[in-house]
């Protein structure tokens, strides 16, 4: 069996990991030009029902303990004014552990056979061979074929739409992403505010989020709720004035975590598929992570992701010489819990940015309504 992997994220090197593993060769293409072609994101907290449990089935519980992040877990909730109106410390006996993302994806670029993972391949396109064959067509004019193509490769997935006619939705809120280095020294009033893990600032349409990370980096997201072109380019400040314009009032050390950035400020819109989406098996192709269910960030992407690509692993290795039956078996489970997790995320992010904000998220947590 020819497994073809088209993305290099934490799911698709999850699941050539578990087929490593058990003496399944696998080839990841993936568009960038290597590991250190852009920053990775900011932190990500574990979840002990899904990533966890992926990374025990990958062989690397030891490696990634060694790379969490102590006292990150604490988190807290403020108002506009900066008042703390939730906090919850890290005591140690959380289940939700943080790492960075770069470093996770480091460690899974390590426990992979040389060569396995082929950068600066850009697919252009997906074509179907007959009886679960594919070819690969990559930007730089080369090619391969497969007998089976996992479409691993994100919100924009060139491999969808061998399943598929759903195309991503702009759900009408995007993020401003800044980072203030250094903080408490240049920043100090912003770090007092975020504290020793995250924090989210809340009112209704709008939010400032924060985590700390290594160095006393501060990685905030400013959310908003407008049309995708309203924000123009953040890094333009004339932008990014029209955007700390709409949090007139909030407390400055919030807002300053808005115009004091230290590094030009990228815009996140978010995108979110179906809650429901689903696709007949049509043979020798699957998808996992955004590919399947891209929804707006909840915590919960990545973990699903790392469980998506453990499970179809254990599939395939489960059905030696079936490739069919593994699918099936892995999409029968695939679309009922990423339907749950779409439901969720759906509450979450209407309690965090609904006209309730920030008491019905309040509320959640103290299990009223819940």
């Amino acid at each position: 069996m020819r497994v073809t992997i088209v993305g290099a994220g934490l799911g698709g090197l999850v699941l050539a990991r578990v087929l490593h593993v058990h003496g399944i060769a696998a080839t990841v293409f993936e568009a960038e030009a290597s590991p250190a072609a852009r920053a990775q994101g900011g932190l990500l907290d574990i979840h002990e029902g899904s990533g966890q449990p992926a990374l025990r089935a990958a062989g690397l519980t030891e490696r990634f303990r060694g790379i969490v992040l102590d006292g990150h877990q604490a988190m807290r909730v403020l108002d506009r004014r900066g008042e703390v109106l939730h906090e919850e410390p890290d005591d140690g006996t959380g289940g939700r552990p943080e790492v960075q993302r770069g470093e996770l994806r480091r460690v899974l670029l390590d426990s992979l056979p040389a060569g396995t993972v082929q950068w600066g391949r850009k697919v252009g396109s997906v074509h179907p061979l007959g009886g679960g064959r594919h070819e690969v067509r990559f930007a730089d004019g080369g090619s391969t074929t497969t007998e089976l193509l996992v479409g691993a490769d994100g919100a924009w997935s060139k491999v969808r739409p061998l399943l598929s006619d759903a195309v991503p939705r702009y759900t009408g809120m995007s993020f401003v992403e800044t980072y203030l280095f250094d903080s408490d020294t240049r920043h100090p009033a912003s770090a007092a505010v975020v504290g020793a893990g995250a924090m989210m600032a809340l009112a209704p349409g709008q939010g400032v989020q924060a985590h700390r990370e290594t160095g006393g980096t501060l990685h905030a997201y400013v959310s908003l709720t407008k049309p995708r072109e309203w924000f123009g380019d953040p890094a333009d400040p004339a932008d990014l004035a029209r955007v700390a314009a709409e949090f007139d009032g909030w407390a400055p050390e919030l807002t300053g975590l808005i115009t004091a950035c230290d590094a030009a400020p990228v815009l996140r819109p978010l995108y979110t598929l179906p809650a429901e989406h689903r696709w007949e098996r049509v043979p020798g192709v699957t998808l996992l992570g955004d590919a399947a269910h891209l929804a707006p960030p909840n915590g919960e992407g990545a973990n699903l992701a790392m469980q998506d690509g453990a499970e179809l692993g254990a599939a395939l290795v489960a059905h030696p010489g079936d490739v069919e039956a593994a699918l099936a078996e892995y999409e029968r489970a695939l679309f009922p819990r990423s339907a749950e997790a779409a439901a969720g995320g759906e509450e979450l992010h209407a309690r965090m940015f609904g006209p309730g904000a920030p008491r019905a998220l309040l509320d959640w947590f103290a299990g009223v309504g819940a």
